[in-house]
């Protein structure tokens, strides 16, 4: 489920977060597919766990304000989570109504809506909020295309950029030497990657940690391009939506967006070592050929003249 949608089901059950507590309200700002957990190592396994590191605020200030009343601060917090989370719908709802229900929810009283009635406003809600997205989505596509289109027409002209039968164009900045990488390869980069308006969504670079990967599973665009490429060398690939994330770019890069990457080949890694398979239970050992000093005791003399 996108983050679009969780604030729209927090919008409608607001009550029931504010119900759950402040844990609830932070879950809903995590990512829907979190990266799996990484195993601690066995060292670390009864280590006892550290204490978390307090923010580093002014506490006596913040007393101050709510003048020591703590439910206040507690309160305060909350209400900053759900407006928030209810950001991206403001548009949508009216803030008195929704205060009107939180405090029927809250002391128990009847509410306007029954359960089943909720239900079905909230799902009507959420249809309205699905396709109010999909037209945006689909207004920015096609101002993605058509100005990377026009972007790539004018710059496939400028002197030393090239341009591939798939329609990616490049621009060799510096030719290292060796080989070049196979589609099958993995390869060590440096890389910065913005958008055809300048804004920088990713790089290496600034992280100080080159990535590696393999070249048949990045965008076709890189797959491609990197194929040109010799270690050492330095390029700058103009990439072609259709060649890049097509209509489901990320957030940061948006639907149908033609990128420009700096990229510099650092490496073509060596492939990991396959260990050899154990013998089955039971087999044969394999016959061993003789060593050199061996075949000569068993060598025939040759014939005396």
């Amino acid at each position: 489920m996108t983050q679009f949608l969780r604030k729209t089901l927090t919008a409608a059950a607001i009550a029931a977060v504010l119900a759950a507590g402040s844990s609830a309200i932070a879950a809903d700002s995590k990512p829907a597919t979190p990266p799996p957990a990484a195993k601690p190592a066995s060292a670390a396994a009864t280590a006892p766990a550290a204490a978390p590191a307090k923010p580093a605020v002014d506490t006596a200030a913040i007393d101050a304000k709510f003048k020591g009343d703590k439910k206040a601060e507690y309160s305060y917090m909350v209400g900053m989570d759900v407006g928030r989370s209810l950001s991206s719908i403001k548009e949508e709802v009216d803030v008195a109504t929704v205060i009107q229900a939180l405090q029927a929810s809250l002391k128990g009283d009847k509410t306007t809506l029954t359960e089943q009635e909720a239900l079905s406003v909230r799902q009507e809600f959420m249809q309205k909020l699905q396709a109010k997205q999909a037209a945006k989505g689909k207004e920015e596509a096609e101002k993605n295309q058509k100005e990377g289109d026009d972007f790539l027409a004018k710059n496939k002209s400028k002197p030393g950029v090239k341009v591939t039968a798939s329609g990616l164009q490049y621009q060799v900045v510096k030719e290292g030497s060796g080989a070049k990488p196979k589609p099958t390869d993995t390869v060590k980069v440096d890389y910065t990657g913005t958008k055809i308006d300048g804004t920088k969504f990713d790089s290496s670079v600034d992280r100080g940690t080159p990535a590696t990967f393999p070249l048949n599973g990045v965008i076709p665009g890189w797959t491609e391009g990197l194929q040109l490429m010799t270690p050492g060398s330095e390029y700058k690939f103009y990439i072609p939506a259709a060649l890049a994330y097509k209509d489901h770019g990320p957030p940061a890069i948006g639907p149908n967006a033609t990128l420009i990457f700096d990229v510099k080949l650092i490496s073509i890694e060596a492939p990991a070592a396959t260990p050899a398979a154990a013998p089955a239970p039971g087999a044969k050992p394999a016959v061993i050929a003789p060593k050199p000093a061996d075949a000569k005791k068993t060598d025939a003399k040759p014939e005396s003249k």
